[in-house]
């Protein structure tokens, strides 16, 4: 069975959960990292030398990076309405994995643990500022894209782009910022709020 390594509060760890969901893929979940066993441990670090998660182990392969093993987990189940095989319908659904896992991420990151983990080391008031008027930004580009696409990022179809996204709508409005009225994100998250993997694993109260 597919073991998922990972603190299920982990934005990463959870866009891998809630495919799973979608794939209807049962498999076994072991906390690591936060409040679970430490990702340091030698037998991790046999897994992923850098420490961090999400990792899979399926039969004999390990994977880490939680783009990649989405797009694993998609292409091995033969699910190419959420990873296209037309190679520029794919680009299209991968360009905006990696925006979200770069882009955007990179922008909410300061005021993130600022307001929501209280770190003591990202309390600028300036950098907070920054941050989330970066955030704001990019979740314009968020609105824009929506306009022209449809109901999900990538066109009128559900997916692996919509995973990482929804996610990080979530979280943009579960941080206390102020935030612009973005009516088509609203309409967004309440639309992959009727998907029962988002419900357990998206808006599950953790940011």
């Amino acid at each position: 069975m597919l073991k998922i390594l990972g603190k299920p509060t982990s934005i990463n760890v959870r866009k891998v959960l809630w495919l799973c969901d979608e794939l209807a893929l049962p498999y076994e979940h072991e906390a690591w990292g936060g409040d679970g066993r430490d990702t340091h441990a030698p037998e991790f670090l046999a897994l992923n030398p850098n420490a961090l998660v999400p990792v899979i182990v399926d039969g004999d392969a390990v994977l880490w990076e939680s783009n990649t093993i989405c797009r694993y987990l998609a292409g091995q189940h033969g699910r190419h309405d959420l990873l296209p095989r037309d190679a520029l319908a794919r680009a299209r659904v991968e360009q905006w994995m990696d925006w979200q896992g770069g882009d955007l991420n990179n922008a909410w990151r300061y005021a993130y643990f600022a307001l929501v983990r209280k770190s003591a080391s990202h309390q600028d008031a300036q950098a907070i500022a920054a941050s989330a008027a970066a955030w704001n930004r990019h979740m314009g580009i968020l609105e824009g894209q929506l306009e022209k696409s449809g109901d999900f990022v990538a066109g009128p179809g559900f997916t692996l782009a919509d995973i990482g996204l929804g996610l990080s709508v979530n979280r943009w409005f579960m941080t206390p910022i102020p935030r612009p009225d973005l009516p088509r994100v609203r309409a967004y998250y309440d639309r992959l709020a009727t998907r029962a993997g988002f419900r357990r694993h998206g808006r599950n109260g953790m940011p």
